[in-house]
């Protein structure tokens, strides 16, 4: 009788999965067109003042006015799409691509049940993610429980992709930066209005992968206490492109390349470990911890071939208070096959903040 390591089979599919997507003609590098130049220097200055140690870290997010329609609508639920300029300041907003500079959202609420009794979730999008699909078929069970879903088509993706980037294959090294920065001044926005327009009880902010860990940033910066819930999520961007399978997919020539133009010679070690020192401005670990801890869940796989569970395990040191929450399988079939477990989560999380007092 042949006996079968589940926990091994699952590592192997992960890998087997990147490998295809990754390490095949079919599908372009990431980062081809090399560092970024002065974007990358730029980037790299202002992530560092997100950091606690600048003064008016917690400053408030900006306001926004969506501009809304009505997808469709049913008895018990709506779904509005809305847009609104970008909330970047100008220097990262000229940095960006023109096609990134509008934000669009997906927001599904139940109907009929008065918003200071309704929590709302922010769904970030995870690498390759997009479309609003996946992120409302998570989000749509949670109707019954009063629990809205809004979700995010981040910058670089969807119709926000700049017409030379085939897929999520993002050109530079700097776009990633962008795309991280970016996102987190567009949720914190969201979570402003839904706050503050919306009215909403209480809020959260979730996201799978890469989503994962821009959710994990909303939380730590967000001024007031919001539930936090990355999946599948690494501490750092250096764990995705440095040690794991996303590095099969990096365009290491062409980031030597792209150095050596700049009169800077290395080999491709130097070269990794300088994408290190770059990525290290990701690192979760650093940010302040979230304004209630409490309500941080983190939901990681066992046997995952892209996130080792170190990383995960660095997240819940670095807050104590937070939870960690394993489901048995891989990165891509726990993305495939527990989403009642990442909703658990979702509910857990909204349950460990208080309800905000309404307004007299």
């Amino acid at each position: 009788m042949v006996t079968v390591n589940i926990g091994m089979l699952h590592y192997v599919i992960d890998h087997i999965y990147g490998a295809f997507m990754h390490r095949t003609k079919l599908s372009p590098l990431f980062f081809s067109r090399g560092w970024g130049g002065s974007k990358l220097e730029l980037l790299e200055r202002m992530i560092k003042d997100l950091f606690p140690e600048v003064e008016g870290q917690n400053r408030p997010p900006t306001l926004i006015q969506p501009i809304w329609r009505t997808v469709w609508e049913t008895r018990t639920a709506c779904l509005r799409e809305g847009v609104f300029r970008t909330t970047c300041d100008e220097q990262l907003i000229s940095a960006l691509p023109p096609e990134s500079h509008t934000a669009r959202v997906a927001f599904l609420v139940p109907k009929y049940v008065p918003p200071q009794k309704t929590a709302c979730v922010v769904h970030l999008a995870g690498t390759g993610d997009h479309t609003f699909d996946r992120r409302l078929r998570l989000g749509g069970p949670l109707l019954k429980q009063n629990i809205a879903t809004m979700v995010l088509e981040s910058p670089f993706y969807g119709q926000r992709r700049p017409m030379l980037q085939r897929g999520s294959k993002l050109l530079c090294v700097s776009d990633l930066l962008l795309l991280g920065r970016a996102t987190i001044e567009e949720t914190r926005s969201l979570l402003h209005w839904l706050d503050s327009e919306g009215g909403f009880g209480k809020m959260g902010v979730c996201g799978l992968s890469m989503g994962g860990v821009h959710a994990a940033m909303v939380g730590s910066l967000h001024p007031t206490p919001v539930a936090t819930l990355p999946f599948l999520s690494p501490h750092s961007a250096v764990v995705a492109f440095c040690d794991g399978i996303l590095r099969y997919g990096t365009a290491w020539e062409a980031l030597r390349e792209d150095l050596a133009v700049q009169k800077t010679v290395m080999t491709l070690e130097e070269v990794r470990q300088r994408m290190r020192n770059v990525l290290s401005l990701t690192d979760v670990t650093r940010f302040p911890i979230p304004k209630n801890p409490n309500a941080v869940i983190f939901v990681a796989a066992t046997d995952d071939g892209y996130i080792p569970k170190h990383s995960v395990l660095e997240l819940q040191k670095a807050w104590p208070g937070s939870e960690v929450r394993w489901v048995t399988g891989g990165h891509v079939s726990s993305f495939l096959l527990h989403n009642d477990q990442f909703r658990r989560a979702i509910v857990d999380g909204l349950n460990r903040l208080e309800w905000k007092e309404p307004p007299l």
